[in-house]
């Protein structure tokens, strides 16, 4: 540890050494965007700490994602090393699924509960509709599976949603609601809302257990508190309400999850809900430029309900903004690859440099063509999950039958995977067997041979299945969980299926499956005495950012709100357009509107160097006008801080190509390109970085320079000037 705490007088500008240094009381720390907002908790915890105003174990620190909670343990270790045991750090669903693998006998639960992911929800929701004989054809089970999770969010019980319940389909949905949370208590399963729901009936019920935490956490340290919903206001409300000793970190102008029940009162409000509260506001931003922050400011300062801050920096006032408007989404896309060539070569810059942010998913695609085109390497944030993957969610509902038998949403998956003859006849006949019997699914394959109407060769393989997921789970104490996994996959020939197939697409799902293995090992690796049901709540709780590789070079491909809490040299933020961002339906709501300025605002403080703004004047859409009109957002710009550019095609109304951009300096020069690597020739020998020595077969100058190379180890490749950085030989 640091001596005599010259780190908090060294590493923190004034405001920030406030806030840490306010101990007591509860504290409001509005931190604007790149402030260093988690350098303030992490130092707070370390100065409570080496002040001795609590022991390790007695803070609880909540954050939004692992990531986040990863870099806080990491900055913490590098403080004061010696007190990072015990320390509760990690996510608001993970810290309260650990309380309640404690707590939750006492509400019905057993420890080993299961985890339910979106996909395991809509299944049991399918399941209900289909037995309270609704059609899953008329009502959408993810719209029920949407409007039960709004009301767990809200607060509202299954039988206050059915009171209120003013349509047929909200008359539905508190129906299901209701089978619903029945259904999950016998499976003994929870889904995300639950570990925020679940530990408040938890302190409600039981006022002991709630004074034990309250004595228990005697700081409480919030990230993010911008996007809390009511149940976490709740949970945190009552974990606090006898020290009062709870520090809140956040910016309104960054809460964008209104969507998912985030409330921004939460944080306008938090001075009314604790009166002698402290606030301190930091408005020293660390990360862009002033131009991208005055730029940023000049649009979020048209919001109503906002604290009152406006960021600067010390860093040098930066290039202004770029406004670029385009003739459609294919020029957009073109000028975006045009441009990423420019900064490659103007600021030596490598491809994770870059991110290319949007409103909806559905605008990548013509992103991601023209990158392609280009040979510019990119990944997106928010495709299909690793864990998310069909045959790795096979292997995983393995894994969850054998911590809990009672899943049954799990143990039908894999029933019957890989083949082994046990249809869904079969199933159904053994499931309604159990419900007559009031036994589990899981007991009742021992008992195949006594449920009506199955064969005996078919009962010999239900028991035959029942043995192996028998035997597995005596194992679970005897073996590592990547033993446990390992032999499983070995046994069953869920690999095997898939090496017999020379397909492309089975030797991908093999390689999948090899890499969950490695997976489940590094897991364990990472934390000593690792349990199956430890790894099996981490994969549950992991986000699209946590699986991100940030530090793989290509350029990112995003939605806005996926960029909260990241950082890029060089942004782009694209579709511009009303409608589109903000979209149409939000436009007419107040609250929305200003959510959605919030995201743009969010969108641009991302940059750090160089902040690009596009719109097209025509956007394609099925069935619809493809004119559009730009963002209100685009008008609320202050002129002083951007530059606006706009293409040829759009002063003509046509598409013309090579040329198309007006600004010489917008697009690049091809002729003039052309000129600036006129020493390459067909026939020189050259070296590049990864695919070594090589001769260049043909030279295209049209839409910029590409080279057609045969490498003398892996043959063929097409490479793209500036990118490939070659070296003449």
């Amino acid at each position: 540890m640091k001596n005599d705490l010259q780190w908090i007088y060294t590493d923190l500008n004034e405001e920030q050494r406030k806030a840490v240094c306010h101990i007591d009381g509860p504290v409001l720390i509005l931190a604007g965007a790149g402030s260093g907002k988690t350098r303030v908790l992490t130092y707070r915890i370390a100065h409570i700490l080496s002040e001795k105003k609590a022991a390790p174990y007695q803070i609880l620190a909540m954050t939004f994602t692992n990531k986040a909670a990863a870099e806080m343990r990491e900055r913490i270790q590098k403080l004061i090393p010696e007190m990072l045991a015990g320390m509760w750090i990690g996510t608001f669903h993970s810290l309260f699924a650990r309380l309640l693998r404690r707590e939750g006998e006492k509400i019905g639960y057993n420890s080993n509960f299961s985890i339910y992911d979106v996909d395991d929800q809509l299944t049991l929701i399918k399941i209900i509709m289909g037995d309270l004989k609704l059609s899953i054809q008329n009502l959408s089970p993810k719209m029920i599976s949407y409007k039960i999770s709004a009301a767990k969010n809200a607060m509202i019980s299954p039988q206050q949603l059915t009171e209120q319940a003013g349509n047929p389909v909200d008359e539905v949905a508190a129906k299901v609601y209701i089978e619903y949370e029945k259904r999950l208590i016998v499976l003994n399963a929870m889904d995300f809302d639950d570990l925020l729901i679940k530990p408040i009936h938890l302190f409600q019920q039981y006022p002991d257990v709630k004074e034990n935490y309250q004595n228990k956490f005697n700081y409480l340290l919030v990230d993010e508190y911008q996007d809390t919903n009511r149940a976490q206001y709740e949970v945190l409300h009552l974990l606090a309400e006898k020290r009062k000793n709870i520090c809140v970190v956040g910016d309104d102008d960054q809460s964008i999850y209104r969507w998912r029940g985030a409330d921004v009162r939460n944080i306008l409000e938090f001075e009314a809900d604790y009166p002698n509260c402290a606030k301190f506001r930091l408005e020293q931003n660390y990360r862009s430029t002033q131009n991208i922050l005055s730029a940023a400011h000049s649009v979020i300062k048209n919001n109503i309900k906002r604290h009152a801050k406006k960021l600067w920096t010390d860093r040098p006032v930066g290039e202004t903004v770029t406004l670029m408007t385009v003739f459609d989404e294919r020029e957009e896309a073109r000028y975006v690859v045009n441009q990423i060539g420019i900064e490659f070569r103007k600021a030596d810059r490598r491809f994770y440099d870059f991110a290319v942010l949007y409103r909806t998913n559905a605008q990548s695609r013509v992103l991601e063509d023209s990158l392609r085109a280009d040979g510019i390497p990119y990944v997106i944030v928010g495709g299909v999950k690793f864990y998310e993957r069909k045959e790795v969610k096979d292997v995983l509902a393995y894994l969850k039958v054998l911590v809990n038998p009672a899943d049954t949403i799990s143990l039908k998956r894999i029933i019957n995977y890989p083949l082994r003859g046990i249809g869904d006849v079969t199933v159904n006949k053994l499931q309604t067997f159990a419900q007559e019997n009031n036994k589990t699914l899981f007991k009742t394959l021992s008992k195949a041979s006594s449920v009506p109407g199955i064969q005996e060769p078919t009962a010999k393989r239900v028991t035959s299945f029942y043995k192996l997921l028998k035997k597995y789970r005596s194992l679970r104490k005897e073996l590592s969980p990547a033993e446990i996994a390992s032999s499983l996959i070995e046994e069953t020939g869920i690999l095997k299926q898939f090496k017999e197939d020379t397909s492309v697409e089975s030797q991908t799902r093999a390689e999948n499956i090899r890499e969950l293995l490695v997976a489940i090992v590094d897991f364990s690796h990472s934390t000593s005495g690792t349990t199956l049901e430890e790894f099996l709540q981490h994969v549950s709780l992991t986000t699209d950012i946590d699986s991100w590789d940030d530090k793989k070079n290509a350029v990112t491909l995003m939605t806005l709100h996926a960029a909260k809490g990241l950082e890029f040299p060089v942004v782009f933020i694209t579709g511009l357009e009303d409608g589109l961002f903000p979209l149409s339906r939000m436009s007419d709501d107040p609250f929305a509107l200003e959510e959605e300025r919030r995201l743009f605002y969010v969108g641009a403080t991302r940059a750090k160097d160089k902040l690009y703004l596009t719109w097209a004047k025509n956007r394609r859409k099925f069935s619809e006008n493809p004119a559009q009109v730009k963002s209100r957002f685009l008008n609320e710009l202050d002129t002083r801080f951007i530059e606006s550019v706009m293409s040829k095609s759009v002063k003509s109304h046509q598409i013309r190509r090579p040329q198309l951009f007006d600004n010489p300096n917008s697009m690049p020069d091809y002729e003039n390109e052309s000129q600036e690597y006129k020493e390459y020739h067909v026939g020189m020998r050259v070296k590049h970085q990864l695919f070594g020595k090589g001769v260049i077969l043909k030279i295209d100058n049209r839409y910029g320079v590409k080279l057609l190379v045969l490498f003398d180890t892996v043959g063929e490749k097409r490479l793209v000037l500036p990118y490939a950085k070659l070296e003449i030989l």
